[in-house]
């Protein structure tokens, strides 16, 4: 039986893949460049986060289950767009971290929608070059 935590991760994955997600890859936003696992095609997705000594730090909502997640696992080289610009990185995900502390340090409007439509929350750092 699906739980509600699962129905709430495929409403908002869904609401994301076909409606924000498009939208934000036309606004100047932060955006995170991973490639596909099964691809290997660039996939740009908007993220939320800030840039603390040259790491970027962001809370994925659904942790684990997101495809950038999971294509970080499978390479964790990717590239941000920040300001306009991109920079390379690596990316680490830090199961031990706390991401609902962790959303304090970050951008509010972002920090609130993350705890409000997340499922399984996971910090991520980016080592940036």
């Amino acid at each position: 039986m699906t739980g509600f935590g699962d129905r709430k991760r495929q409403v908002v994955h869904r609401i994301q893949r076909l409606v924000v997600n498009p939208v934000g890859r036309q606004l100047p936003v932060t955006m995170l460049e991973t490639t596909g696992r099964k691809s290997g095609q660039p996939r740009h997705t908007p993220v939320g986060g800030r840039v603390v000594d040259d790491k970027f730090w962001m809370v994925s909502e659904h942790g684990e289950h997101s495809d950038y997640v999971r294509n970080i696992k499978a390479n964790p080289s990717v590239r941000l767009r920040l300001g306009g610009k991109w920079r390379s990185g690596i990316a680490h995900l830090m199961p031990d971290d706390d991401a609902v502390r962790r959303l304090g340090d970050l951008p509010r409007l972002n920090s609130a929608v993350v705890r409000v439509m997340g499922s399984d929350l996971l910090t991520i750092r980016v080592d940036l070059d």
